[in-house]
């Protein structure tokens, strides 16, 4: 997989964009699945160019999907080093959105949703600062982070009754992160299972409206 190939739907404002998202889906979805969060985020950001590529084709028990990462006989023993091959695809095609719009690295969002948010979290461990901030809804860490990003704001959104990826997972993400000195929040949904739900939609755009990164404090 390499940037140039991914598929992509997006939605651009009618001026010259100053902020940038970008929005991963789930496994066996498609860029679709994240057209309500991409319009809540244009509604929200009058400036903002959302971009949504399309994972990788694969056939899985006779059925072609599309996933960011192999899940055919998925452990957590290789969890780790598939979510890791990855990355660079995706690094490479943010940046490539960046050098297209001309925006800052600072200025650009990544969010995913599942499988989607585990490869955010990837990213924003291994290229601190590639973008400003992560939105990780219902996801998890294939890895924990051993350093804290000093140059990113990790968001996570979870579903109190996710039975896919326990809430609980996010709770101790938070807590890791939290001893390495990280900026991050995490907010907890009672009601809510496995879905990228509109009440977690709206709290990350609150969260993105009101939240002001850490490490401008830190440098005030």
């Amino acid at each position: 997989m390499n940037a140039s190939s991914f598929e992509t739907l997006e939605l651009l404002p009618a001026t010259t964009p100053r902020q940038l998202f970008v929005l991963l889906h789930d496994a066996g979805g498609s860029a679709m699945d994240m057209m309500e969060l991409a319009t809540l985020i244009g509604e929200s950001f009058a400036e903002a160019a959302v971009v949504m590529p399309e994972g990788i084709e694969s056939i899985h028990l006779g059925k072609t999907e599309r996933q960011w990462f192999p899940t055919f006989e998925l452990t957590d023993a290789n969890h780790p080093e598939r979510v890791a091959r990855a990355v660079p695809a995706l690094a490479a095609f943010i940046r490539q959105q960046q050098e297209r719009f001309g925006i800052l690295q600072s200025d650009t969002a990544l969010a995913g949703f599942s499988q989607g948010a585990t490869l955010a979290l990837a990213l924003s461990d291994q290229h601190d600062g590639l973008v400003g901030r992560v939105l990780a809804f219902s996801g998890r860490y294939a890895a924990w982070p051993d350093k804290a990003p000093a140059l990113t704001t990790i968001h996570l959104l979870h579903g109190q009754l996710d039975t896919v990826v326990p809430a609980r997972l996010a709770q101790q993400a938070y807590a890791e992160l939290m001893a390495l000195g990280a900026d991050a929040t995490c907010d907890i949904a009672s009601s809510i299972g496995h879905e990228l739900h509109p009440a977690l939609m709206a709290q990350a755009v609150h969260r993105l409206q009101t939240c002001v990164p850490l490490r401008f404090w830190r440098s005030a």
